[in-house]
């Protein structure tokens, strides 16, 4: 028969599934929008969010009820500890899912944009970063922990690629300006979730071996 600890732990883990999957959902929301569908709203979006949002409270009262009425072991206290880092930051992307979408809206000449500098090949790295993300919790494989690593700095590589080359293009044609630039803050946001992603990279390697990697990824 499983010990109180032991459930708690199982409750924890199934409420990070659940908002890494819904942060997942959102993502794929957000590339839809970026790419394809200029009538996209955030209102689907913010409902996730809310949905994300509660689930980040149960954590952290999950997290403080296993610290008040358990005696977690080492190992045990490391995934805790990892648990309210990855909330967070499930949660920060969610925030930036919902930026993108705004900032979309506002590319009138997005798709000559888009095709022209391959945005898309981004948006399903970016998609595929998430998946991976959330995949690395579900399994604590080292394997995949190196292919967020990996996927992250392609995805660093391209968006700067491509933010110097929209940069390029408003400066001979003025009339990019204002799309550009917006296309430039959805990009950095695309950016900013791969550095989230790697950072819930981090704190599952922490669990795993008890080791930070900040300044080591290259290592892995």
């Amino acid at each position: 028969m499983a010990s109180l600890l032991e459930i708690e732990l199982t409750k924890l883990k199934t409420v990070i599934v659940k908002i890494g999957i819904l942060s997942e959902n959102q993502i794929v929301e957000a590339m839809r929008s970026l790419l394809s569908d200029p009538n996209a709203t955030t209102k689907k979006l913010k409902k996730t969010e809310n949905k994300i949002d509660k689930l980040d409270v149960k954590i952290d009262e999950i997290c403080q009820n296993i610290f008040a009425l358990q005696q977690p072991v080492a190992s045990d206290l490391r995934f805790i500890m990892s648990a309210m880092q990855i909330s967070s930051e499930i949660e920060r992307i969610g925030d930036l899912a919902i930026s993108v979408i705004k900032n979309s809206k506002n590319v009138k000449e997005k798709y000559d944009l888009i095709v022209k500098f391959n945005i898309a090949s981004i948006a399903k790295n970016i998609e595929l970063i998430t998946e991976k993300t959330n995949e690395c919790f579900e399994t604590q494989q080292e394997k995949t922990i190196g292919e967020i690593f990996a996927l992250n700095k392609n995805i660093r590589t391209a968006t700067e690629e491509v933010i110097e080359n929209i940069i390029s293009e408003m400066k001979i044609n003025p009339k990019a300006v204002g799309s550009g630039t917006n296309l430039i803050l959805a990009l950095k946001h695309l950016e900013r979730i791969g550095e989230h992603c790697t950072n819930i990279a981090e704190s599952i390697y922490f669990v795993i071996n008890a080791k930070t990697i900040k300044h080591e990824k290259t290592k892995i």
